[in-house]
This record gives structure tokens, sequence and C-alpha cells, in this order.
């Protein structure tokens, strides 16, 4: 079985910025021997979409390219019915629980349910905000997500 990773915005990000930073470069070179060892690496819609829209709002046209080759690259998640209704049941779990994450942080909340989706057992979510989406989920700051090789 392998290990399944999903790419919150952030590795996204430094993986795509075309001014590859010494953080972008380790980034990549994460990814690289993650695929290497057949981890299976999932861009979910909800965070190609946050991406996105900064790379266009600024349009930042080699990271827009660089970001449509990964995902053709990469296994692409979309969004469907079922994860946008498991996001709304976590959303509406944590207000209730009076939760930082229940306020404008829907986007976590769909990446979540995303890979909740993915029904594997070992799934986890590489990203920089661990805090939020621990509590849903195994999630870990993308450096500390080792490479498991078969």
């Amino acid at each position: 079985m392998s290990r399944v990773v999903v790419l919150d915005t952030s590795p996204i990000g430094l993986i795509t910025n075309p001014k590859l930073s010494d953080q972008g470069t380790a980034c990549n070179h994460w990814l690289q021997a993650h695929l290497r060892a057949g981890s299976r690496i999932i861009i979910p819609e909800i965070a190609d979409y946050e991406v996105r829209r900064e790379l266009l709002r600024a349009n930042k046209v080699k990271g827009l390219a660089r970001l449509d080759n990964l995902a053709r690259f990469l296994e692409y998640l979309p969004l469907t019915t079922v994860a946008m209704r498991q996001a709304a049941e976590l959303w509406a779990q944590a207000r209730q629980q009076g939760q930082p994450t229940a306020g404008d942080k829907t986007g976590d909340m769909i990446l979540v349910a995303q890979a909740m989706t993915l029904a594997v057992q070992d799934v986890v979510i590489a990203t920089t905000n661990v805090g939020h989406l621990s509590r849903f989920i195994a999630a870990d700051v993308w450096q500390s997500i080792s490479v498991i090789n078969p």
C-alpha cells in the first residue's frame, strides 16, 4: 500500500513558483522523492483554485503554466457533491464547538473533506497549516512527511 499525500496550497505554491527559492527547491526534491517511492500525490481542486486565483490576480503567467503542468503530471481530485456536503458538516461541527476553523476557513474544510472522500488508510495533508487541518484528518508540514519505501 502506498502513502497518499494530498497537497495544500503552500507546497503547491512552492513547487510551481518559477523563481525557486531554497525552500521551493527543497519542496521540489521532496515531491520527486515521494514520486520515486510510489506515493500517490494528489492536487485537490480546492487547493488548485486557491493557488490559481492568486496567480491570475497577479498575472503570473509562468506560475500558471507550471500549475497547469503539475495538475497534468499528478493525480487531480475534482470537487464532488459528496465532498462539499462533508465540508459543510465539518464547518458546522467546528462552528458549534467554537473552533477557529469555523470562521472564514471554508477552503480548509473543503480540503479536509476532499481528502476524506478518498477513504484510504494512510492519507496525510501536506501543508504549513497543521493546526486547523489536523483537528479533522492527518496533516503535517510537508518537510516532516517522510518517504515510505515499498
